[in-house]
């Protein structure tokens, strides 16, 4: 089985050689093939020139450059539609969470099609934590979902359901509730979270959350108009 690590890039210049080296420490304990994708989207800090040294160096890693910043729902599309694991796995590349943590989510799959990590401890202060707490009851209130961390970076899904995917600007916090939609079976399993090392923040915390509030109501919307037919005498696959 073979396991595609999706690693959005966004001015990480002093995080991409320790996340790397994490990654790949993680995913060679359990898997004998696996590729590492970092998306560079519109990085101006010198990213791009680490992520081609890298890339020349290992040939385990994929790397793909924007032409120019298109956001994070972006980079982690290209990075789904590039993937060619039976398993997908997201992370951000900023090493707030743990790859180890891939084999927890792993022991819910085959049963489930996405495991989304749930941080047991949120190390990023409190403004973050209230407004995470306050953004994920709101969200679920309009969504009828219970997911209670859809912002944890740490995910992990069977191939068909990154795929299936069709995203747009903002998408990516909600992408347990599309999978739902879609039909798929959702896990939440606790994860590790830590305190980011280097770099800041690439969010705001109020200007996310106005963003994420005009969106939730655009995923509701998606919810009632969602197409479930069936064919007599046919499984739907």
């Amino acid at each position: 089985m073979e396991i595609s690590a999706v690693i959005p890039v966004y001015n990480e210049k002093d995080n991409i050689y320790p996340m790397l080296e994490a990654v790949e420490t993680a995913l060679r304990k359990g898997f004998k093939n696996y590729e590492i994708i970092f998306v560079n989207d519109g990085s101006k800090d010198g990213s791009y020139e680490i992520l081609e040294e890298v890339k020349k160096n290992n040939l385990n890693v994929k790397v793909y450059h924007f032409t120019r910043n298109n956001g994070q729902s972006a980079a982690i599309e290209a990075g789904f539609k590039k993937s060619k694991g039976d398993l997908v796995l997201m992370m951000d590349g900023d090493l707030q969470t743990d790859p180890e943590d891939v084999y927890e989510l792993l022991k819910y799959i085959p049963e489930y099609d996405m495991v989304n990590g749930k941080r047991a401890t949120r190390e990023d202060g409190f403004k973050r934590k209230l407004a995470s707490k306050i953004g994920n009851g709101f969200r679920n209130f309009v969504t009828g979902d219970n997911i209670q961390d859809t912002g944890c970076p740490l995910k992990l899904f069977k191939k068909e359901v990154a795929k299936s995917y069709k995203m747009f600007n903002g998408m990516h916090r909600f992408l347990p509730t599309l999978a739902k939609y879609m039909g798929y079976k959702v896990k939440e399993v606790p994860v590790r979270h830590y305190d980011r090392l280097h770099g800041q923040s690439k969010y705001k915390v109020f200007g996310r959350g106005f963003k994420a509030f005009k969106d939730v109501f655009a995923v509701r919307w998606m919810k009632n108009r969602m197409l479930n037919w069936e064919i007599e005498g046919e499984l739907n696959v």
